[in-house]
């Protein structure tokens, strides 16, 4: 590796990361605090990077201060750990002082760790993103030492689609028929398509998502982790998202593949979604009343983002409908927090600090459907006392009010992904 060309890259990025229209996202950073970010591919963790960048520029910090990195850069595709270095000696050779590091995919490089911990302790400002929740692990932070702080990052909430759209809501926003519609028309284009920033714009969204899910399938799953039964790794991923609504054992993920005549053991099966939570593709919820054992080894599984469920899904709407309901709460919460609930009684999402139930349900018009939701929370309510009951579903709203003082809120999800709080 030649500094030659590591300083090229540096002059490249001041020159055009300043000239980049962004839509701000809503993070605060500590004055001189380090980060991590991480998410899935093309969730705009880069632009995070920019955002931070044209932030320093605007607080008086000099383009020259700033060095841009981005190891998916066929440039860098030999680059080791031990030549890291050459980054700082290729500033220094033309610049006094240290420079603020933003360092893009940098999980390309085996071994950046080490180089990461360095830099921190050394005093140096660096920002950092990777598709790969390893960075997180327990044995990176053990070798980061708490010298970062980490932050995730995901696909736009619908509030930032409408945003990205320049989409403006009041507090009275629902009274304007225009409004309303124009929310309606990008929701409809959200629930199927999800919240990559790149969907938007495009006309073959669905090729495009296609695309995106096989680079992450063959990147960041196959190539990363060495799989060499690529059949049974894609055909976990798509029984994943058929039982995306239920519990489902790892055994019964195992059943299912070798239904299709794939062979793949429940312990394999494990090991594959593990891989896909590493890539951020999917999430898991624990049982709130499960022992530990069971809890290892039954879950509920969703996709990062509606538009990859989908990709796998015919007839998908009742899917699509919870899938987006955990994909809100899980982000509104960064993950923690947040169970499902099945003993005695079935709620598809339970918030114990917040005492809030939430069920997911498409349409409230079926008499049986209805009876059987509110019946759950109202059952659930007399063990477990709830401030808050909801039952999130397509279109309909009003209220329940029980005799047992339980009050549950029948609302439409794209009303409620716009509040401020569950």
């Amino acid at each position: 590796m030649e500094k030659e060309i590591i300083s090229a890259i540096i002059r490249e990025g001041q020159d055009y990361i300043p000239e980049i229209k962004l839509f701000s996202r809503p993070m605060e950073f500590e004055k001189r605090g380090n980060y991590v970010f991480v998410g899935v591919r093309q969730c705009g963790k880069s632009y995070m990077l920019y955002q931070r960048i044209q932030q320093l520029l605007e607080e008086g910090h000099n383009i020259k201060e700033i060095v841009y990195i981005n190891f998916d850069d066929e440039r860098l595709r030999q680059m080791k750990a031990e030549e890291l270095d050459l980054i700082l000696q290729a500033y220094s050779s033309s610049n006094e002082g240290k420079p603020i590091l933003f360092f893009d995919e940098i999980q390309n490089i085996e071994g950046w760790e080490l180089f990461a911990r360095r830099l921190a302790n050394q005093k140096y400002q660096v920002f950092i993103t990777g598709s790969n929740a390893k960075m997180l692990s327990r044995d990176i932070a053990t070798t980061l030492g708490g010298r970062y702080w980490t932050r995730n990052v995901y696909p736009f909430s619908f509030k930032e689609h409408l945003g990205f759209q320049n989409i403006t809501l009041d507090k009275n926003w629902s009274d304007s028929s225009r409004l309303k519609a124009a929310v309606e028309r990008a929701f409809n284009e959200y629930f199927q398509f999800g919240g990559f920033p790149e969907v938007f714009g495009i006309s073959a969204k669905r090729i495009w998502l296609n695309e995106l899910y096989n680079k992450i399938f063959f990147s960041d799953l196959v190539v990363r982790n060495k799989i060499r039964n690529e059949a049974a790794l894609r055909m976990t991923a798509k029984r994943l998202a058929e039982s995306v609504k239920q519990p489902t054992a790892y055994n019964r993920i195992s059943n299912l593949v070798k239904s299709a005549g794939v062979n793949c053991q429940a312990n394999t099966v494990m090991e594959y979604v593990e891989f896909m939570r590493d890539a951020c593709l999917v999430f898991s919820l624990n049982n709130y009343v499960s022992k530990f054992a069971e809890r290892e080894t039954i879950k509920k599984h969703y996709f990062i983002d509606n538009g990859l469920l989908n990709i796998f899904l015919t007839d998908a709407d009742t899917s699509l409908l919870e899938n987006l309901c955990a994909i809100h709460l899980h982000q509104q919460f960064d993950g923690n927090q947040l169970f499902y609930y099945n003993k005695n009684v079935e709620v598809d999402f339970y918030l114990p600090e917040l005492h809030t139930a939430i069920q997911a349900c498409y349409s409230m018009s079926d008499l049986q459907t209805a009876e059987r939701e509110i019946n759950a929370l109202v059952k659930f309510h007399a063990f477990e006392p709830l401030q808050r009951a909801l039952i999130i579903t397509r279109d309909e709203e009003y209220v329940v009010k029980k005799k047992n003082g339980l009050t549950i809120e029948v609302k439409p999800i794209w009303k409620w992904l716009l509040e401020a709080a569950v």
